[in-house]
């Protein structure tokens, strides 16, 4: 009787510390380095993502290859000349959300919310703080998200940045979690 009682609260003590983890595959992940003279801009669908619901922990990781363009050549110049994508092939996103708390999970609406985190890219790890939007549809959670960074803080160089292709890049995320 005491063996049944123990293991019926240990099993009560577990449910009320379970977590959900809601994943996504095609995550995509954007960005705009356009300026006045050229447009730039590329596009990954295949950002493999990662949120817990009680802690806020959220991760991101992607391949720079996936990247596409609107033209063939933009797309070498990107991977060759300034990602150095076979160097550096992996970019990601580790952190918290801070404000988890605020997010019903249960509950449908849209809810603010700041990470706090570690965006590693082109072989430099930094501290962000991205701002973005949690929207729960009919027990469907997704995550937009928009921010800017520095090329010259991820060590990203080329002849042509701050002419042709902008300093500061616009990241954009969307993603729709299982």
């Amino acid at each position: 009787m005491k063996k049944s009682l123990f293991i019926a609260a240990m099993l009560i003590s577990l449910a009320s510390f379970s977590q959900k983890v809601y994943s996504t595959k095609s995550g995509q992940i954007s960005f705009n380095a356009s300026s006045p003279i050229e447009k730039i801009k590329g596009i990954n669908n295949q950002a493999d993502s990662k949120m817990i619901d009680k802690n806020g922990q959220i991760v991101f990781m992607l391949l720079i290859k996936s990247f596409k363009f609107e033209n063939q050549l933009m797309e070498d110049h990107f991977n060759e000349n300034y990602m150095e994508s076979t160097k550096f092939p992996k970019a990601d996103f580790k952190g918290f959300i801070t404000n988890i708390s605020s997010v019903d999970f249960t509950k449908d609406g849209k809810y603010p919310v700041t990470a706090d985190g570690t965006l590693t890219l082109h072989g430099v790890s930094k501290k962000v703080q991205p701002t973005g939007v949690i929207t729960i549809t009919n027990g469907k959670i997704s995550l937009n998200s928009s921010f800017k960074i520095a090329l010259k803080d991820y060590n990203v160089t080329g002849s042509y940045i701050g002419s042709k292709i902008a300093s500061d890049v616009e990241i954009n995320v969307q993603c729709k979690y299982e």
